[in-house]
């Protein structure tokens, strides 16, 4: 994304086979798809990514006449357009996206109603400041002390309704528990509950949503109240600022920095936090329950293992969060997704869609909770304005799904028509009715069911979860080979992968995990295949699988993942394999012939036999394949092989270090990153502070800046600050913890990073890079 004008439009408007005559701002036409977006319609507060797919497949920026607003669908366009909040301010984050009338506006304006800038619609230069006043209460040590009355809460309520065998849980449950939570954090007196559900229902009708001129009066009574409520409350806070809660935190910040934290701030900030520490909680376990209840195997599944909780969580706030949408005001000429967009327009950023964005997300729609980038989601915002709340919301979120699976495991959903409130940005079901049969609630049987507790995991990465799997197979393809065919033991779907993918494999209860590349078929939905060479100096793990493993067993693994992308825009490949490295680029060549890429693969060995999928690739490719047997005289020749950079051509490369290192050499006159290998492997160790050094870090975009200790990685210096940041390996093999570098001299040790990436020196992985020198400040984009 730029902020300069394409030369032309960049959309293929022949696409849109109902064309309509309207035209956009720009100029362009609009499509039948764009004329037609309703965000207020019963199809999109259904299921907002799926109303609009045709956006994210087609047109994902498009002008909306109906709503007056550019619509932005994709992942990359989205997180770019929160990153950036110069360009495109957040100032319009609250205002009404109805306008109201002459009456509701006067009904409005006789409670007095101002309601002014928060944490949620600042601009700079003053939100940064206010911001880094106010984060304090929100780090992941100061909300543990919460943990204690939210569990308290949970189990209460779960006590009023577990033996009646029906409840609606929002109306039961989850509008009230996260409201007292809120009310709590903020230090507001436990009253009036009732009314303040209906303030909020107001709140987010009047701001977001579409009421009908008889309705908007109403509604502007009760958001006149609502307001008035919070300065009263306010007031009695000043008399007691020493108590605890957040509004009082700000009231005593208030006496150090009175500039920065003014009094018509905190009455915002006092409505609008009732507003977002309670309803987007109560709306996301909502959400969450009726999508775990939808899925009764994944159900039944954190039933059995609640470790499995915690990326529940993340995966039920990527699939089906409770924030749909933002709103942003573009304040200068801009280029979103290719589409020239003029100053002063207003977009409304789906970030729901974002979530389901195949670009990001493989197998997007599939619901999986051992997903290893689903706290990628957008639902929480990104950037500087990322919402604060976050980890009370996920606190709230674990601790709740951990009572309900511990006590109504045989919980299900009863027959309904769920319906929402409707707008364009925030939702969930107004019920959720379940049934069970109280005479099988396992706390009659087992009373310690109730002492069963699972430790909140907030402020760390969840990308871990492993996945239980049982063999389904092993056969022996080749001398010292092993190929394993992995299934879920219920039979189930798996995600699918693409070419390049591995998985983590826990070897047992040796303390051993291996990754091993998928070479099956990512067109088989059921299982996963992999091929492993029993090392001759193993260090455990191919010993283990081939002593070990057996049809029948239980296994834990982690993934898919990829960080070894095919380039599907190549217009040659040469892939290249060294022993058991040819399964990555098995899959590879398969899918350069299915795409009709211009491809050749170079397999080298020491002994035909030892050749793992040798065989298959002869028929699959024929003359395509070029074998080097070591022991019938035959090498590859790399320098001759690579002597003349092809243009538009990319190398694939997996096998042993000194072959890529030959590779690298051979390819040295190419043009950079035409390379790209695949390491298992990293000279790594632990960290040794008696070697390092401790450095300044800069969080530009969070007006934070940390110091990192020599015994300390930069990963968790910044999760310390309630950064997320995702780790896998701690081994810099992964790239799971990238940050974006805005300056700085690293010393970049990861095993991920190219040459001219590194060169560039805009990322960095933060579980093992580190600042050159003590001296050296690194800048962060975050």
């Amino acid at each position: 994304m730029t902020v300069s004008a394409p030369a032309r439009c960049p959309i293929d408007h022949s696409q849109f086979t109902q064309a309509t005559a309207q035209k956009g701002p720009t100029g362009c036409p609009i499509s039948h798809g764009a004329a037609e977006f309703n965000p207020f319609g019963d199809a999109y507060q259904q299921d907002p990514p799926e109303y609009v797919r045709w956006a994210r497949e087609q047109e994902p920026v498009f002008f909306s006449p109906q709503l007056g607003y550019w619509v932005v669908a994709r992942f990359e366009d989205i997180k770019a357009i929160f990153r950036d909040n110069l360009t495109f301010s957040p100032s319009i984050a609250l205002e009404k996206i109805t306008p109201t009338g002459d009456e509701a506006n006067a009904v409005l304006a006789s409670y007095g109603f101002a309601l002014n800038r928060t944490l949620v619609n600042e601009d700079e230069p003053a939100h940064m400041p206010r911001r880094r006043a106010l984060m304090a209460p929100f780090t992941p040590e100061e909300l543990k002390h919460h943990e204690p009355m939210v569990r308290e809460l949970a189990r209460e309520y779960v006590d009023r309704f577990i033996n009646d065998g029906r409840a609606d849980l929002v109306d039961q449950m989850l509008w009230e528990v996260p409201l007292t939570v809120a009310m709590h954090f903020l230090g507001v007196p436990k009253d009036d509950m009732d009314t303040l559900r209906q303030y909020s229902i107001a709140h987010t009708v009047n701001t977001w949503g579409r009421p009908k001129p008889e309705e908007q009066v109403a509604v502007a009574h009760a958001v006149g109240n609502f307001w008035q409520y919070a300065g009263k409350v306010l007031d009695k806070m000043r008399a007691d600022p020493e108590a605890p809660g957040w509004m009082q935190y700000g009231i005593r910040k208030q006496r150090e920095m009175p500039e920065v934290v003014t009094d018509s701030y905190l009455h915002s900030m006092m409505m609008a936090g009732i507003v977002a520490a309670h309803e987007t909680t109560a709306n996301a376990t909502a959400n969450a329950m009726k999508l775990l209840l939808q899925h009764p195997k994944v159900w039944h599944e954190i039933c059995a293992d609640p470790s499995l909780i915690a990326n529940a969580v993340e995966e039920c706030l990527r699939h089906n969060g409770s924030v749909a949408a933002w709103r942003r005001l573009v304040t200068q000429d801009a280029v979103i997704g290719g589409q020239a967009i003029p100053a002063g327009s207003k977009l409304l950023i789906v970030t729901s869609s974002a979530n389901h964005d195949e670009q990001h997300f493989v197998d997007a729609d599939f619901f999986d909770i051992h997903r290893d980038n689903a706290s990628d989601h957008l639902t929480f915002g990104y950037g500087s304005h990322q919402c604060m709340g976050k980890n009370l919301a996920r606190m709230e979120m674990q601790i709740f799904l951990e009572e309900f699976t511990r006590r109504l495991p045989h919980m299900r959903l009863s027959e309904q028509e769920f319906s929402y409130v409707p707008n364009t940005s925030f939702r969930g079901p107004e019920h959720l009715w379940v049934q069970w049969d109280a005479a099988q609630n396992p706390e009659r049987k087992d009373p310690a069911v109730l002492q069963a507790q699972q430790a909140v995991r907030i402020g760390e990465s969840s990308g871990s979860v492993s996945r239980s799997m049982v063999v389904a197979s092993t056969e022996q393809i080749s001398q010292g080979v092993l190929r394993v065919r992995l299934k879920a033991p219920d039979g189930r779907d798996l995600p699918r992968w693409t070419p390049g993918s591995h998985i983590d494999l826990q070897c047992g209860d040796t303390g051993i995990s291996r990754q091993y590349s998928l070479c099956g078929s990512p067109d088989q939905p059921d299982s996963f295949e992999v091929a492993v060479l029993r090392e001759e100096h193993s260090r455990g793990g191919s010993e283990w699988v081939h002593t070990q493993l057996q049809p029948g067993m239980r296994v834990q693994m982690r993934g898919p993942r990829n960080h070894f992308k095919l380039d599907e825009s190549a217009g040659h490949l040469i892939l290249v394999a060294g022993g058991i490295g040819i399964t990555p680029i098995a899959s590879m060549a398969a899918r350069a012939k299915a795409l009709g890429i211009s491809y050749e693969i170079h397999y080298s060995g020491s002994q035909r036999a030892r050749m793992a999928l040798l065989k298959s690739l002869q028929e699959l490719h024929g003359d395509r394949l070029h074998v080097y047997v070591g022991e019938e005289g035959r090498r590859a020749d790399y320098p001759r092989l690579l002597a003349i950079a092809k243009t538009g051509a990319q190398i694939y490369a997996c096998g042993p270090q000194r072959m890529l290192q030959g590779l690298e050499q051979a390819s040295s006159h190419w043009p950079e990153d035409s390379l790209r290998v695949e390491h298992f492997s990293s000279a790594l160790g632990g960290l040794d502070p008696a070697k390092e050094h401790g450095f300044e870090v800069e969080l530009r975009e969070s007006g934070i800046t940390l110091q990192v200790r020599k015994d300390e990685t930069l990963l968790d210096a910044l999760r310390s600050a309630n950064i997320d940041v995702e780790c896998d390996c701690r081994e810099g093999l992964c790239g799971s913890c990238e940050v974006p570098v805005l300056a700085g001299d690293i010393d970049h040790r990861d095993m991920v990073l190219t040459r001219s990436e590194r060169a560039a020196c805009t990322k960095m992985m933060s579980c093992c890079s580190r600042a050159r020198t003590a001296e050296s400040k690194i800048v962060l984009a975050l």
